[in-house]
């Protein structure tokens, strides 16, 4: 039995678990997958919880906001992606040792290139830089990014998501809020990796009047996955990579990762996958 699960708080809607036991009902592998929500948003809490499930026998565990920071620290062995974005949401335990993976990094690649192909992300203008920020942030330069435009309301998050992408070689600055209007223009991607436009956070999270001229837009919002900012991406005729590709995507990787076994024949799982959603996309 591969028992499995998932580390965050607010997660009782989470489709994660549906995903993993379709993908391992159509592998013919025996998957379990559990909700584990600690008793705050302390390190301590999330050790605590990850300390329960090594002894219940759990082979591995996504994690979620807000704790794929704090995840690392509890890691044995990370690889190059959680080395670069210094966040995971993915351990894998084996053996008595945690291994830390970042399918967020990989998932958006997989979700980008599934989207647009090779057009080169550009000049990107990314509003968020928590967790799941830093992830899209790197992954970007895997799809031709050729600079990262930061703006976060926590300035030190994005400022230290700047600093961590320039000393890794790429191109990266801060952009405060008064400017981004200006840096929605100059960009060729626009990215929300902030909880604005969720069904519990509604909104925008930049204003409409700055979708024009660019040529691409993704959303990490899945819920849902016609969001606000991605309706007036498509009505202004860029092209689309949705939280439902992130979404979709990082959760194969992780199914790969925690049982070793490659996912066949994707397609099919991604029709059957948004045929159990409860919600049918008009822009995906």
């Amino acid at each position: 039995m591969y028992k499995l699960g998932l580390i965050g708080q607010n997660i009782s809607a989470s489709r994660a678990p549906a995903l993993h036991k379709m993908l391992g009902a159509l592998n013919h592998l025996p998957v379990s997958y559990e909700l584990q929500v600690p008793s705050d948003k302390s390190a301590e809490a999330f050790s605590e919880k990850l300390d329960e499930m090594r002894k219940e026998g759990f082979t591995g565990t996504n994690v979620t906001f807000p704790y794929k920071q704090i995840a690392i620290e509890r890691a044995d062995v990370v690889n190059e992606a959680v080395r670069k974005t210094g966040a995971s949401n993915t351990l894998c335990i084996k053996e008595g040792k945690i291994y830390a993976f970042n399918t967020d990094y990989t998932g958006f690649i997989r979700g980008y290139r599934g989207r647009v192909g090779d057009l080169p992300a550009g000049k990107v203008l990314l509003i968020g830089a928590g967790g799941v920020g830093r992830a899209i942030g790197f992954a970007l330069f895997e799809v031709g990014a050729t600079e990262l435009m930061v703006t976060d309301l926590n300035v030190a998050g994005a400022q230290s998501l700047v600093d961590a992408v320039n000393a890794a070689g790429y191109k990266a600055r801060y952009v405060p809020a008064e400017e981004v209007g200006e840096a929605a223009k100059q960009a060729d991607g626009l990215v929300n990796c902030t909880p604005v436009g969720h069904y519990s956070t509604p909104g925008m999270p930049l204003a409409v009047e700055h979708f024009a001229g660019q040529s691409w837009a993704f959303d990490a919002v899945y819920t849902p996955m016609d969001t606000e900012f991605l309706i007036a991406a498509n009505q202004a005729g860029l092209k689309i990579v949705s939280g439902f590709d992130l979404f979709f995507y990082q959760g194969i990787d992780a199914f790969e990762l925690f049982t070793g076994q490659p996912v066949q024949n994707i397609e099919p799982v991604w029709q059957q996958f948004r045929e159990q959603y409860d919600v049918v996309s008009d822009l995906i």
